[in-house]
């Protein structure tokens, strides 16, 4: 385990301006996700009084006809330059599903981005802030990940068609700077966990996945956790409000072309991961890594420098605090778990 320039203090360090959001509208695509029901609510802390949040249920944000309704029915008396899009919403899972559903990953980002930051500058919304991946960064980028060298190299194979179709975001954004003067900014975020993540073994991360199925095995009694690969990759992790935080403010005070980084600062072995999560949720057997499964990309963690440049903004929640919080949330709330 690497050391960690988290700090104890639990409260957020940028409670930003109480005055940015008061005259707009936000479009938060993914909103009634998981990252998004922590942004919803901190926009709220912030004095955001109007959001709009299109649901899955009403709109398909890959079918581009959607998208044009979804902007007709949102931008219905407001000011468009008084509008900030905030795109959360993507087809995302862990390697298995990357693995099963490489074309449908990179088919929907993609369509989802493109249009949706399209159609928000040839209606003259004031500001598009695109939410990318880690996973766009090259196989064996040096640690730490500095947002220069996102085109050094091509991404992990498991998960590349869903961090190109994200990266092209990027590629828009800076484009549509250059020619149309479009406020776009892309921010690019390391893996998020805590309350309210994912925990269907289908097509979660890493993180709830190893809480369930070290708590399902307790309970079953079982002698072993299988876990994929051999432990040895090292990767970092965010906590949702602290990534809800730094979007935020991101939104309030960045309006530049190039890319930030979203991280904590702090690496940890899967190995190490899982074994905090045994700890944390009290099975009693060993870890049984599966080698013949791929481990992923060898190392991730994130260069922060530029956040804390631009915004002077650093994670707030340690990491064991937060898995604390995380295991306990899916103890209280397992019966409503699928």
């Amino acid at each position: 385990m690497t050391s960690s320039n988290n700090s104890g203090n639990l409260q957020p360090s940028n409670l930003g301006s109480s005055t940015y959001w008061k005259d707009k509208r936000v479009i938060l695509t993914g909103g009634a996700g998981f990252l998004g029901s922590f942004v919803t609510a901190k926009l709220r802390e912030r004095g955001a009084t109007d959001i709009f949040i299109p649901t899955i249920e009403e709109y398909n944000l890959v079918d581009a006809n959607d998208i044009r309704r979804m902007y007709a029915n949102s931008l219905k008396g407001v000011e468009p330059g008084n509008v900030v899009v905030i795109h959360l919403a993507a087809n995302v899972g862990g390697i298995g599903a990357n693995r099963e559903h490489p074309a449908e990953f990179f088919y929907d980002n993609l369509m989802m981005g493109v249009e949706l930051m399209h159609q928000a500058y040839r209606n003259g919304l004031g500001k598009f802030v695109a939410i990318g991946t880690v996973c766009a960064y090259p196989k064996f980028t040096p640690v730490p990940f500095k947002e220069d060298d996102l085109w050094i190299g091509y991404p992990e194979e498991t998960n590349a068609p869903y961090g190109l179709a994200k990266k092209m975001m990027l590629v828009q954004a800076q484009a549509y700077r250059e020619q149309y003067g479009f406020n776009a900014i892309f921010l690019l975020p390391v893996n998020l966990y805590g309350p309210r993540d994912n925990f269907n073994l289908q097509t979660s991360h890493v993180i709830p996945a190893l809480i369930r199925k070290a708590v399902e095995a307790g309970e079953r009694g079982d002698k072993a956790l299988p876990v994929w690969g051999d432990g040895s990759p090292t990767r970092e992790f965010l906590y949702v409000e602290d990534a809800a935080d730094l979007i935020i403010t991101a939104a309030e005070k960045y309006n530049e072309s190039e890319p930030i980084n979203l991280g904590s600062g702090y690496e940890i072995s899967i190995k190490d991961l899982a074994e905090m999560i045994v700890k944390y949720t009290g099975f009693k057997g060993k870890l049984a890594w599966q080698t013949d499964k791929p481990n992923g990309q060898p190392r991730r963690g994130l260069d922060v420098t530029r956040a804390r440049e631009k915004f002077g903004w650093s994670a707030q929640v340690p990491f064991e605090e937060g898995m604390r919080r995380t295991v306990e949330w899916f103890m209280a709330n397992r019966a409503r778990i699928n």
